[in-house]
This record gives structure tokens, sequence and C-alpha cells, in this order.
């Protein structure tokens, strides 16, 4: 984020603040500010670079990309994260699909997409073997940008999903299926590791692990990252953590910046350079069934998701060989610093 200084441009006075003028009559007047010096103007010219930003492009992938977004932690902004940084992508010239996984169907909410009982869902792939074409949706106002949603369906499918065959890879062989190219899926998990994440964790490539900036922040990670080992060890070879986001950043607060310390000294490069601030705009954006990039992008978290996104867009070419050498140390060290905390 620049300085008011940077985004003002340069002064036209020598002297800073209003410049007064005489009335004639001794009465002196204040000459309004350049319009970049009000709050109104800087969110205006915040909001053009924001758009200029997202439409010069990134390199795209050589081939889809699928990341598990997880955290079985609630409230660490994991389906803020997913739909943000979906559009993100998406503005950047991306072509996305959002799977939205979990029941309360948030993410479908955010992104503006009915998903009321009777429209065909995920719950309709998963149990009942729809392809995945027919419920994926278009979502308005934002170009490239795809969503599978979840009704309150999902909410049974874990019980139903016990007697099936091949209950763990159902929504890996669905998105096999799917003919349509995609640059990246973004899959949307519940906030448990019930057999919903596990379908996500088989189909996916990548984990991404949401983190709030607050106490007890790592509290329960070490079993996650136990259930993405085993899934590798047993049901996907090429699973591994890529990215771990900082999320609810409170620069004015010494214990944020403690956290933020504490997880980049444990995961390393793992951890994104951009942190995602807290934010009204990213919390007032769903309840208008938009991403914070629609709702506000001079916004703070709008400026900061667009930035998370290049990010990734940038660390992902040749993300198949880390694949490959599934080169980990920071999450392995983790893992190690956490069983032996626990003996």
């Amino acid at each position: 984020m620049r300085s008011d200084a940077d985004t003002a441009g340069p002064m036209t006075d020598p002297v800073p603040g209003p410049r007064t003028e005489s009335m004639g009559d001794g009465v002196s007047r204040e000459t309004p500010p350049p319009m970049d010096d009000t709050p109104i103007g800087r969110a205006a010219q915040l909001a053009v670079e924001a758009i200029g930003r997202a439409g010069e492009g990134l390199p795209r992938p050589d081939r889809t990309r699928i990341m598990v977004v997880a955290n079985q932690k609630g409230g660490v902004g994991k389906t803020t994260s997913t739909v943000n940084l979906a559009a993100s992508l998406a503005l950047h010239g991306a072509r996305v699909l959002v799977v939205d996984l979990d029941p309360q169907g948030n993410a479908s909410t955010a992104l503006g997409i009915d998903h009321h009982a009777e429209v065909p869902s995920i719950y309709d792939v998963l149990v009942e073997s729809m392809p995945l074409s027919d419920v994926v949706q278009p979502v308005p106002d934002v170009e490239g940008l795809f969503c599978a949603p979840a009704t309150i369906d999902l909410a049974g499918a874990e019980i139903e999903l016990v007697s099936l065959v091949a209950r763990e890879s159902r929504l890996q062989r669905a998105i096999q299926a799917y003919e349509q190219p995609l640059d990246y899926i973004l899959i949307d998990c519940p906030p448990s590791l019930g057999l919903l994440t596990v379908n996500a964790l088989v189909a996916g490539a990548e984990v991404l692990i949401p983190i709030q900036c607050e106490y007890y922040a790592l509290e329960g990670l070490g079993q996650l990252l136990r259930n993405v080992d085993l899934v590798r060890g047993h049901l996907n070879p090429d699973l591994h953590v890529s990215t771990i986001l900082l999320t609810m950043y409170d620069g004015r607060t010494r214990l944020a910046s403690q956290v933020a310390e504490e997880v980049r000294s444990h995961f390393g490069k793992e951890v994104l350079r951009t942190s995602i601030p807290r934010s009204v705009r990213i919390s007032e954006a769903p309840s208008y069934g938009q991403t914070v990039l629609t709702y506000d992008p001079g916004s703070s978290g709008s400026l900061s998701y667009l930035e998370a996104a290049r990010e990734i867009a940038l660390r992902g070419v040749g993300i198949h060989y880390e694949a490959q050498q599934h080169a980990q140390p920071g999450v392995q060290n983790y893992q190690q610093s956490n069983s032996e905390g626990m003996q």
C-alpha cells in the first residue's frame, strides 16, 4: 500500500495545506484541495490502479491448478479467501472454478449464485454422480469465474458417502471428466476433516491454508497436516501444502505481528509475502452477493487479494516440479516440532 503522498500526485504549491485567496473585502476563502487529496479521490485513484493491474494478465499455468482451501478451525477467512482469490485470478485473465464443498454454501452466496434446495449442486455430483458441467454456473459481474454451488443437501452427504463405491475419489472423477478448459479450481472445504474434505484432498494437488493473525492461530493445524500426509501416502501422491495465507492482519496490534512472525518461522517459503488485513469492506461484500473486488475495488482488502493472487500465479510457474519433489521443509519442520511438543 502506498502512502497518501504517493497517491496524491505532485504538489502544485511550495507550501503544503489549502491555498487562501482574497475576496476583496478582507474575507479569505480556502481553495478546495485537488480531487485526489480527498478520501474519495484517493479511493477512486486506487480503484483505477487496482483494475488496471488486474487487467495486466499473469502467466497461465501449463495445466489446471487444483487448490484445496482447508483449515478445520472455523472463522479464519477460508471462504472469504477462496472467493476473493478466485475473483482476483479471474480479473487477471484466468478461467477459474470455485467448488463449494461447505454445506453452509457461503462461497455460493458471496459469488451471487442461487443455491436453494432445488438447484443442481455439488451434492448431486458427489452422491448422484451428476456431471460437474450440469451444476456449474457463471458468476455475475466477473468474466471467466464459475461456481459449483453447495445446497443444504450437502449436510447429509458425509453419511451418504460412507456406503458408496470409491467414496474418497468421487470429486476427483467428476473434475477429471469436466471438459471445459480451466486455469484454476479452488475448492472451499467445510471446517472439518470428514469425507467432504478428504474428497477435496484427493482431487487437488495443492493445499492452501488460511491462518488468522490471532491467538491460537496454529491450534489444531498439526492434525490437518497429518491428514494431508495420510492422503498423500495412500490416495494422492501429488498432494502438498503449497501456500499459507495470513488473514485478518491488524498492523496496529503487536499480537498480529507476533503471530505472523511465528507462522513465517514455522513454514518459511510457503507463506505468502502478502497478508490480508482485517477489513470492514471484506466483511460487508458477501451480504451484497459480491466479492470485495467488485464491491469496493479500491479498498485495502481488494488490493491485498489482488496482490496475493498475483503472488500465487507467479509462484505457480513450474509448480509441478515442486510437487514431484515434495520439498516442504517448512511444513515438515512444523510437524516435527509439533509432534515433539506432544510427547
